[in-house]
């Protein structure tokens, strides 16, 4: 394949139902795979078009059993037994689900004439069939965060070991099941979780490579996984590969001083009344140099009319201290007691998407939620660029927050979300 933005090979895409498989390859016109840190299951959506003469229809519905359309004559029904099996490969890589199959949420008949019919599908992965039909019942105490998300995940949601990738917590949250999905249950934790090496916050998402419960700080000090430039010259200093050139770059968002001070991004005052000692306590914060950035180690803050003694938001509430806890006299320790991070976690979920830009380049199915790549952006001067064509404050390390892999009968590439915390390059250069 000369370029990673050409059309790619479909090696295997078929449906299946009741024993019945069904070749689509030939037939379908758009594949678009999707991952995101703020989704728990992988999705996909696709059109193919169907001439007819497909697949005969069951005798319950045509006692000629005559040959019709997969739409009609399969039927498709959305009943969570229609399994899409594919491998789709491009010059960087492929996107096998040849063993791990995606299964039909919807099919929609969206055009339908006299000679064909386009059928639009879309597309779960297993866990979220599952995660519909199971429900969190028991109580969990006496456990971290991080063993109660592996016992949830393995037990409930039936997601073998070497699928499951869990950064381990500091804390444990009590809690009671009350009936509730494992997913909701699991990110409800992702937000309760704390770190040993940084600050607080975890995601919990699906790659194809199985399912993530990441701490934010773990995420964000990877190397990256590749390289992308987006220069309109062509200079020794720039990889001219247009494999790893991006097509469009697009800031979303940046930062929001006043929304972001609203927020309490860089200092709150918190007031809480505590159940198990019926007292009032309070607890403030302030932003300070990350252990773990994306950039700079120092985040961007407000320099005129905020002085470092106050605060910009108060909140009142009532102490988080779990569903099981029936202690009086507290011996938490600093890393589970909530007012000790709870400004600190909702200071780094706002932070970490602080800049969010959209970018595509050509498709490069290696690339997964939740991997960091390192844009170079040109730098727009009239000086002299011997020192660099790289923009030193928009370009550096970006974390994907979630991605599509598209392909069609003419190109194939790859969008994304990026975000970061911080301006600039690393310091280490990583």
């Amino acid at each position: 394949m000369a370029n990673a933005a050409d059309t790619a090979n479909y090696e295997i895409l078929t449906l299946t139902k009741d024993g019945k498989e069904l070749a689509l390859e030939g037939k379908t016109t758009s594949f678009d795979y999707y991952e995101s840190l703020l989704s728990p299951n992988i999705t996909a959506v696709m059109t193919f078009v169907d001439t007819g003469n497909s697949v005969n229809y069951d005798k319950k519905y045509d006692p000629q059993e005559r040959k019709g359309t997969i739409y009609n004559a399969l039927p498709l029904t959305g009943t969570g037994d229609e399994e899409v099996r594919f491998k789709i490969t491009s010059k960087l890589g492929t996107l096998d689900f040849s063993r791990t199959p995606l299964y039909v949420n919807s099919a929609v008949n969206s055009d339908q004439e006299s000679n064909r019919e386009a059928v639009f599908l879309s597309l779960v992965s297993k866990t979220a069939i599952t995660n519909q039909e199971t429900h969190v019942k028991k109580n969990y105490t006496g456990r971290s965060n991080s063993a109660s998300v592996s016992i949830i995940a393995e037990n409930l949601l039936g997601i073998p070991k070497d699928k499951l990738e869990i950064d381990k917590t500091a804390n444990g949250y009590p809690f009671i099941g009350n009936m509730k999905s494992p997913f909701e249950v699991i990110m409800m934790l992702a937000a309760k979780s704390t770190f040993d090496d940084g600050n607080p916050g975890f995601f919990f998402y699906e790659t194809r490579d199985g399912h993530k419960f990441k701490a934010i700080d773990n995420l964000i000090k990877k190397s990256p996984v590749a390289e992308y430039y987006k220069t309109d010259v062509n200079v020794s200093s720039v990889n001219s590969n247009t494999d790893f050139k991006i097509s469009s770059f697009s800031i979303n968002k940046n930062q929001n001083l006043i929304n972001a001070m609203k927020s309490g991004v860089y200092s709150s005052r918190r007031v809480y009344f505590n159940p198990q000692t019926f007292q009032e306590e309070e607890s403030s914060f302030s932003i300070e140099e990350l252990p773990q950035s994306l950039g700079k180690s120092e985040p961007p803050k407000p320099k005129a009319g905020l002085k470092s003694d106050k605060y910009t938001r108060v909140l009142y509430s009532i102490k988080d201290v779990g569903a099981l806890s029936s202690q009086v006299k507290s011996t938490e320790t600093t890393s589970s007691k909530p007012q000790e991070w709870q400004g600190e976690v909702q200071m780094r979920y706002n932070l970490l998407m602080a800049q969010i830009a959209k970018i595509q380049v050509p498709c490069n199915p290696n690339l997964k939620a939740g991997d960091v790549i390192k844009c170079h952006i040109q730098v727009i001067t009239d000086d002299d660029k011997v020192q660099g064509t790289s923009d030193p404050f928009s370009s550096g390390n970006y974390l994907i927050m979630d991605l599509c892999h598209h392909y069609d009968p003419k190109n194939s590439y790859t969008a994304m979300t990026i975000v970061r915390d911080t301006y600039g390059f690393k310091k280490s250069g990583g």
